[in-house]
């Protein structure tokens, strides 16, 4: 089956949605290409969208979706392990490194959120600096920080 796109629109600007097998691949900023997709309004991206549409609301806390993103086996354990960090709560890159079960890890678990394709539903935002700085966001730090200043009502 194809990759299917939809685009939405949201506080922190137009975000693009993935699915694929029946499962989310990628939630990403802005308009994102994917050569050989096809832009549709299918029944799961519909879902995405609107629950994406209830969390921005404050209305939703978390995310019911099939997810599948793809990635190296440690960036798949740090993004399971950010799905752990519950709403409105944040962790540290050396959290995160020994729930992936790589205490070391601090640098590679940046990497592994850097590379997080499925971003606000695996809440990459919610990691921080260990001093509690904001630290690099792949929707840039305004976004990062309305998400978390979002999730504290």
């Amino acid at each position: 089956m194809s990759l299917q796109v939809l685009r939405c629109q949201s506080p922190i600007g137009e975000l693009t949605l993935a699915a694929e097998d029946g499962a989310v691949t990628h939630l990403l900023f802005g308009r994102v290409s994917f050569p050989g997709a096809i832009e549709e309004e299918t029944p799961l991206l519909k879902e995405a969208r609107r629950q994406l549409k209830e969390y921005f609301a404050c209305g939703r806390r978390e995310f019911a979706l099939p997810l599948k993103p793809r990635g190296t086996p440690f960036q798949e354990k740090v993004w399971q392990a950010l799905l752990t960090i519950p709403y409105g709560e944040t962790r540290t890159y050396q959290d995160i490194a020994l729930l992936a079960g790589s205490p070391k890890a601090v640098r590679a678990v940046g990497s592994a959120n850097h590379h997080n394709p499925i971003s606000i539903f695996i809440p990459c935002h919610r990691v921080i600096g260990k001093n509690g700085s904001l630290t690099g966001y792949g929707g840039g730090l305004p976004a990062k920080r309305f998400l978390l200043e979002l999730e504290k009502n």
